[in-house]
């Protein structure tokens, strides 16, 4: 499978359990597989950004961000394949190719992607995240460094 940056996928249950992280959205919610995933491709590690279909929650969530701090960078709210999404860049992490359990796809077949200017936009924010927590200021709910390190291990491991 050729994985590419603004493509939608879902993941194995696999992953989850190799890095048994609560802080991670929950498995499987009314019977339906993991939320998909905006998928950013950096070299050998995939970072999955979970898009949510819960839109009033989030909703409320920017809004409070936007009154006490004057923007919300964790969360957005978008039109994805038509629909309204909260793109959850606060919940991304890192995974591996291995842990892709299929592309998402459209009634044609196709896997699905974003438009190239929401892509942009994530990828903006995502770096904007990063270069955050570069400085200290972590504004992520999974211990990124620590999946991080546990993908690149598997990624030497399975070279040896």
């Amino acid at each position: 499978m050729k994985v590419q940056t603004g493509y939608l996928y879902h993941i194995k249950d696999e992953f989850f359990n190799v890095v048994n992280d609560n802080s991670l959205m929950t498995n499987h919610e009314r019977g339906k597989k993991r939320p998909t995933y905006f998928t950013i491709k950096d070299k050998n590690i995939l970072w999955f950004i979970p898009l949510s279909s819960k839109i009033d929650k989030y909703k409320n969530i920017v809004n409070s961000k936007m009154e006490k701090y004057g923007r919300c960078d964790t969360i957005l709210i978008r039109e994805i394949l038509g629909k309204d999404s909260a793109i959850l860049l606060q919940n991304a992490f890192p995974t591996l190719e291995k842990y892709i359990d299929h592309a998402h796809l459209l009634d044609n077949g196709k896997p699905a992607k974003v438009i190239e200017s929401l892509k942009e936009e994530i990828l903006q924010n995502f770096e904007y995240l990063l270069k955050l927590k570069s400085k200290g200021i972590n504004l992520f709910f999974t211990d990124i460094d620590r999946i991080k390190t546990l993908m690149l291990e598997e990624l030497k491991n399975s070279d040896k």
